[in-house]
């Protein structure tokens, strides 16, 4: 009975990860919030390697004809030099300059950020990033693809980068990061969730052996492999309903989602 309790308790943090990690409310801060609330503590590196996953193939699946797209035609256009492929290019290459500012501050803070985690700084950058959201409510980009800079891709990395941080989300600082430079919502969304991808990645290979060497596999096998599931599933339909408030303007009223729950951490813990 306890193995099955333990294992709807992770499917439960699943379904957080899952539904957090595509809207700018910082999933990690509300996978400690769920993990505090049921009881079961920090999970470890292992188990956040497997859910972060999990929320990558999501939006991989999901972004599937983009990244062919951009992958098929950057080829090309080196291949050919073909201009016809040009922006898609310009578009690949902006997303790697916009990964390197949190590849490196990932790699040389990875340590910090384990240990400064806590309740008390979840609820102060829920408070940054509901201010950060509120004050480019009103801002309407003119950027599309084709229109992007390095400059622009930059200061997205660096927004990206601010998101190492405990508390603070990956997608919302570069969704705002982004709407700041003046992208449309639209690209925007697609910029920060392409940059997402290679900063997964690299977290995957830099973890794989501590996962490789997790003690106990065998006996949380079935229970992470539940969260990894639901991660997964939630992680889609989540990324599908933000990708409409997006589309709608709706990005402000997680503004007052974050002040609530910040107010609330603050309150109770």
């Amino acid at each position: 009975m306890e193995d099955l309790i333990f294992t709807l308790k992770m499917i439960i943090i699943g379904l957080v990860q899952g539904f957090t990690e595509p809207i700018p409310v910082s999933s990690s801060g509300h996978v400690m919030i769920a993990s505090e609330l049921l009881g079961v503590g920090e999970q470890g590196f292992t188990f956040a390697i497997l859910t972060n996953t999990a929320s990558l193939l999501a939006i991989l699946l999901i972004y599937r004809q983009d990244i062919i797209r951009l992958a098929t035609n950057s080829i090309s256009y080196v291949q050919k030099k073909d201009t016809r492929y040009k922006s898609d290019f310009r578009f690949v290459l902006f997303i790697i300059i916009g990964t390197i500012p949190a590849g490196i501050l990932g790699v040389l803070l990875s340590d910090w950020i384990a240990e400064s985690i806590s309740l008390t700084v979840i609820a102060i950058m829920l408070f940054i990033t509901g201010l950060a959201l509120w004050t480019i409510r009103n801002m309407k980009g003119t950027k599309g693809e084709k229109d992007l800079t390095a400059k622009d891709a930059w200061i997205v990395g660096l927004g990206q980068a601010v998101a190492l941080t405990p508390g603070i989300s990956r997608s919302g600082a570069t969704i705002i990061s982004s709407i700041a430079v003046g992208m449309k919502q639209e690209t925007a969304l697609r910029f920060s969730f392409m940059l997402y991808i290679p900063i997964s990645l690299g977290g995957v290979v830099l973890g794989l052996s501590d996962f490789i060497d997790e003690p106990n596999k065998a006996e949380l096998a079935i229970p992470y492999l539940a969260a990894f599931v639901s991660t997964f599933i939630m992680s889609y339909f989540a990324m599908r309903w933000f990708m409409g408030i997006m589309k709608n303007g709706k990005l402000h009223y997680f503004t007052y989602y974050c002040f609530a729950v910040g107010t609330l951490l603050l309150i109770f813990f």
